[in-house]
């Protein structure tokens, strides 16, 4: 199985919906996703990414399917010297700043992540993933996926950048301090994962492309800093 996780495209944040350089960029990725043959579509229950995904399934003719656990995390945390700051957003150099093991092995036990409302949210997170894979024939055990029946569908997943980094910490086992502060996925960006299978007993998540644009160069559109906050060039 190929999993296809998506960030809506260029967002007006105030209204929940696309601006109009974010259709543009919904309707180039509509173009790219159909040439990959996608089988299925899940979708964010927000507006942006529901427009975004709307694109892609007129364009497909596929029925699509509400993810209501796949909203975007509305989280802040107050950060010493930074004020209240999005999870999203912690500086690297915050994160980082400790000692190795700390930052990945023990990163939820540690300030400012060791907050029990984020530590409960991605919680719900994980537990659906494994919900949501269980349906598609591939049932978690420890950091394996057991096999129960074949899948080579391709899925599409409309959602967030923090949603979905915090998915993909989760899916390839990766600290969400590290996704979170040492990848961007830019709006309508492609984040492709295979579900490999190197025996007939598991698979095991791996990615295969983070943040994917070509669509955008395709259509000779720009990639926009949504959601960065330093320098972007």
């Amino acid at each position: 199985m190929r999993l296809y996780l998506i960030r809506h495209g260029d967002p007006d944040y105030e209204k929940d919906i696309l601006t109009p350089a974010g259709i543009l960029e919904a309707k180039a990725l509509a173009k790219r996703l159909k040439e990959e043959g996608i089988d299925e579509i899940y979708h964010s229950p927000l507006g942006r990414a529901c427009e975004t995904m709307s694109y892609t399934a007129r364009l497909t003719g596929i029925k699509p399917e509400l993810l209501e656990w796949t909203e975007e995390i509305y989280y802040y945390l107050e950060l010493e010297g930074w004020g209240k700051t999005h999870v999203f957003n912690v500086p690297g150099e915050v994160v980082r700043s400790v000692k190795k093991g700390e930052y990945h092995d023990n990163w939820y036990r540690r300030a400012p992540y060791n907050d029990p409302g984020l530590l409960k949210i991605l919680k719900n997170i994980n537990e659906q993933s494994d919900i949501f894979f269980a349906q598609h024939g591939y049932k978690k055990e420890g950091n394996l996926y057991r096999i129960e029946h074949q899948n080579s569908k391709k899925i599409a997943v409309f959602a967030h950048a923090a949603l979905g980094t915090a998915w993909l910490s989760h899916l390839l086992a990766i600290p969400t301090s590290i996704m979170w502060s040492g990848f961007w996925p830019a709006t309508s960006s492609v984040t492709t994962v295979l579900f490999e299978q190197r025996s007939s007993t598991w698979a095991v998540p791996r990615c295969l492309g983070f943040g994917d644009v070509s669509h955008l160069y395709a259509e000779n559109l720009p990639v926009k800093p949504v959601g960065l906050v330093g320098n972007f060039y």
